[in-house]
């Protein structure tokens, strides 16, 4: 089995902090989820995760103008350069302080930084497109200018329509208009009025107009005026002109602060999110209302506006929702909210399409792999959801949860079809249902007894008693015939719960079992226990094969709290989940520590540590023990450094001394790292686990479906036959001529191809262009004379790309279809040409043999031989040699006597 699995999705979560990024034609929206970017294609209905990864959450991202660089910093002032079509890290930089405002000049060429209430202008770092010299930087970061006269943070960052000015907004109850270099006769201004730290400022489009927007719901407008009192007739001096405040408009909101606010310049649009979870749509300068709506049940902490001003972006940090609205029609474009607690466990449909997550908020989520989306959300559940698993026809899913139920649901009708509860109030920990989706088995921490349930009736069948401590664990056989289950009296038992006689085996182990896989072939099982150790049982001995103890490899990550490094750190150092492959050559372990570890289990050999996170945010991500961040007082990162200065109201986690008010449940540490649950996909490419961070999904063909001639280069059909005919570069030629899509080059290019390379060709060949060979291959099955070469082809393309097919086979769904049109329709043309052709032996056998009984002449006989040609043989009385073809020369003398 391959070991080479990357990082290739992030799910269950969409937004946690930070502001939101259309890209410039609208159609894909950029959310930060912790330490890495997410990008949602609005228009497709899909998402992917980009691959890189903070050491802390972000906290802003920019776009340039192109859309072709994404500039991401996280808290600590860190930020990664990206190329968004390659997906490719390309430089890492440090601000050297927090970043609180970011934005890109229109032209491309310079962007702006808040960093406290400094802001500094820097050159955006040249690109093949828009470095005319084609240079490479030793440095690509260089610092234009910089301004320090803000008092306070610096909260947002606007440029003009020309890349001439900018507008900054402050905390200090000011915005501010700056000049990207020096301008003849112009000075930075000083807009003042606010009573509360402004939000934002914008500039209209025909910049005579300057909106600004407090946290207590005011909304000036600015202009450049003259004094008050003096006649417009009157030639005014420039001296006497200056920005002074025309109109004053309020949101009146019920109490509620004003979090964030957008405008969209060409539709003279203002949006507004509170505190309440209420936003407002309103048309400038005559500020009227055009509607408002309340979309969360919490404050509201971002608002965007895409280019052509019809689709908003919000962003609820403290639930995790990310909306997308288009106002005119009212209706939603995107509605999609993570786990806003700690999952549980997950567990892949039979199909591999859908992963289904459960989580403590007793919400169970259905994501749907291909797109990445939350397809369906069951909240029937009224506490923490412990296990989920599905039956093998694929369309029932089992839950149990905490609140002393197990439920099972219709994945067609997306319904809560059977309840099932045991007599009295049990908090179910551990489920287990039986292949043949009869029967469902559930232990409790609170009970030593095992439940088992007949899902037709819903009544409870049986309760399993010989535990001496909870029940932790239970694995059905994928056979059926057995039921294994392990507890804390360091014991797992296998129960035989179909036979007459319902007898269990004992399995001692030195330790309290966590939790037990079964290998598919059902011969043996695994078994994970407090101390560290899987222990490998063989189920028909009831003896212990082998054994691994992962107590190193699964160790790693040190607390905030903690006093000593990671490897001397309890509590990390056993595996809480794991599963078999699903050849049964690996098993995959995770526990509670930032490692998955990946076993051989026929070699018990670690074969590769996988990383879940880097996120410093998290508790247990560090190594090694930072003396410098450990005082007198306690772990630096635990202590309140910001004092009287904190922002009572952005730190909702904060409150006085004494004061009653508050969320009295609001986490005050940094959560901790940890796998909860881990599960391989039917076909084997791709695993995934439940984190802290979310639903990780690692591959193996995780490649970008980049096209490599898709560049600035010269691709001619000259150019194609050089590569052709002079280089002998057969998968070169072949993708620039689906490049160049000429039919003629694409043929010639295609039947020069020796079918030899065939397998070679395809093997390398780009995804991107697979659905339109296959569909080019088909056609040419149907018209061309070469009917082995074109089936050749087929054959290596799915060979080669079957994974590919498979995981895209809604995309490729009409080409499929034409290549099995195309496979059926030379199959009965072969059929057909094949029965004519007996029909005609036939007859000429039966002419030549009623010819030879006239003439009374030697006689010879045809038969088949063994490979299926015929042969032609002459009688014991004749050792003369005949052929095939001297049944034609031959029939009219008569010597045949037909077919035996």
């Amino acid at each position: 089995m391959k070991t080479d699995f990357k990082f290739s999705n992030l799910l269950g979560t969409v937004y946690c902090q930070g502001n939101l990024l259309f890209s410039p034609d609208g159609t894909h929206l950029f959310s930060p989820v912790g330490n890495r970017v997410t990008v949602f294609n609005l228009v497709d209905n899909k998402s992917y995760t980009l691959p890189f990864a903070h050491r802390k959450n972000i906290s802003r991202i920019g776009l340039t103008p192109q859309g072709n660089i994404l500039l991401s910093v996280d808290e600590d002032g860190q930020a990664i350069l990206t190329n968004i079509p390659r997906r490719v890290v390309l430089y890492h930089f440090s601000f050297k302080s927090k970043v609180t405002a970011l934005s890109f000049a229109p032209s491309g060429r310079h962007f702006a930084v808040g960093l406290g209430r400094k802001i500094e202008l820097w050159h955006v770092p040249s690109t093949p497109d828009t470095n005319e010299e084609g240079d490479l930087e030793f440095a690509p970061f260089v610092r234009h200018h910089t301004h320090t006269q803000h008092f306070d943070d610096v909260r947002h960052i606007e440029w003009s329509h020309d890349s001439r000015f900018f507008l900054s907004a402050s905390k200090d109850l000011t915005a501010r208009i700056w000049s990207l270099n020096a301008e003849e006769g112009f000075r930075p201004t000083v807009l003042s009025g606010h009573r509360q730290g402004v939000v934002g400022a914008w500039f209209s489009k025909d910049q005579e107009t300057i909106y600004t927007v407090s946290k207590d719901g005011a909304v000036f407008d600015w202009q450049y005026v003259a004094k008050p009192g003096q006649d417009e007739d009157e030639m005014v001096d420039d001296s006497d002109m200056q920005w002074r405040i025309v109109n004053k408009h309020y949101f009146m909101q019920n109490g509620a602060t004003l979090r964030c606010a957008a405008f969209h310049p060409e539709s003279n649009l203002l949006v507004a999110g509170f505190s309440n979870g209420i936003f407002g749509l309103y048309e400038m300068p005559d500020f009227n209302q055009i509607h408002t709506l309340n979309i969360s049940q919490n404050e509201i902490d971002f608002v965007t506006i895409n280019k052509s001003g019809e689709w908003l972006a919000f962003g609820a940090s403290k639930l995790g929702q990310l909306l997308v609205w288009e106002w005119q029609s009212e209706s939603y474009i995107l509605k999609q909210q993570g786990h806003f607690d700690a999952m549980n466990a997950l567990v892949y449909s039979p199909d591999g399409q859908r992963i289904v997550t459960t989580a403590d908020d007793g919400k169970i989520k259905v994501w749907d792999i291909e797109s990445g989306f939350c397809i369906v959300t069951f909240t029937e559940h009224t506490s923490g959801i412990t296990a989920c698993e599905f039956a093998k026809k694929g369309n029932v899913l089992f839950t149990a949860s905490l609140d002393g139920s197990i439920r099972a649901w219709d994945l067609i009708r997306y319904r809560n079809f059977r309840t099932f509860t045991a007599p009295e109030r049990l908090s179910f920990s551990c489920m287990a249902v039986d292949p043949s989706g009869e029967v469902v088995a559930a232990g409790s921490i609170d009970s030593f007894d095992i439940h088992i349930w007949s899902v037709q009736t819903g009544q409870l069948l049986d309760r399993l008693t010989g535990h001496e401590g909870p029940v932790s664990s239970l694995a059905f056989a994928p056979n059926g015939g057995l039921l294994v289950s392990g507890s804390w009296d360091k014991t797992a038992r296998i129960w035989s719960i179909f036979n007459r006689t319902q007898t269990s085996e004992p399995l001692q182990l030195m330790s309290d079992v966590l939790d037990i896989a079964f290998r598919p072939d059902s011969l043996q099982i695994a078994i994970s226990t407090l101390d560290g150790q899987l222990s490998f049982w063989s189920v028909s001995e009831a003896t212990q094969v082998s054994g691994v103890d992962g107590r190193r490899d699964v160790s790693g990550g040190r607390r905030i709290t903690d006093r000593r490094t990671a490897a001397n750190v309890s509590g990390t150092k056993s595996f809480n989940t794991i599963r078999y492959s699903m050849d049964g050559s690996c098993i995959l372990a995770g526990g509670n520590s930032k490692y998955i570890c990946l076993y051989s289990a026929t070699t018990m050999v670690l074969l590769k540590k996988f990383t879940v996170s880097v996120n410093l945010a998290l508790s247990g991500t560090q190594e090694f023990l930072n003396s410098k961040l450990v005082t007198e007082a306690g772990p630096a990162a635990l202590l309140d450094d910001q004092g009287e200065a904190s922002d009572l109201e952005d730190r909702i986690d904060r409150s006085l001394p004494g004061a009653k008010r508050g969320d009295p449940g609001a986490r005050r540490k940094n959560p901790e790292v940890r796998v909860t649950g881990v599960a391989f996909s039917p076909s084997g490419t791709s695993f995934c686990a439940c984190s802290t961070e979310g639903l990780l999904i690692y591959s193996l063909d995780n490649r970008v479906q980049f096209d490599p001639f898709d560049l600035n280069m010269e691709i001619t059909p000259a150019s194609t036959l050089a590569v052709l005919q002079n280089e002998k570069d057969y998968l070169k030629a072949l993708v620039m001529a689906f490049r160049l899509n000429e039919a003629g080059l694409i043929q010639r290019v295609f039947q020069a191809i020796p079918y030899t390379d065939i397998g070679l060709v395809v093997e390398h060949f780009p995804t991107v262009y697979v659905a339109r060979l296959l569909r080019y291959v088909a056609a040419q099955t149907e018209q061309s004379p070469h009917v082995e070469f074109c089936m050749l082809w087929i054959k290596a393309l799915v060979d080669k790309h079957g994974a590919w097919l498979m995981a895209n086979r809604g995309k490729v769904d009409v080409e499929l279809r034409i290549v099995s049109r195309a496979v059926a329709k030379m199959r009965d043309e072969i059929r057909r040409l094949a029965d004519d052709n007996v029909y005609t032996v036939d007859y000429l056998i039966g002419q030549a043999s009623s010819k030879a009984a006239q003439a009374g002449k030697e006689p010879k006989t045809i038969e088949w031989s063994a490979n299926g040609d015929l042969e032609v043989k002459a009688l014991p009385s004749t050792q003369k040699e005949v052929t095939i073809d001297d049944v034609l020369q031959e029939e009219s003398e008569g010597e045949w006597i037909g077919l035996e």
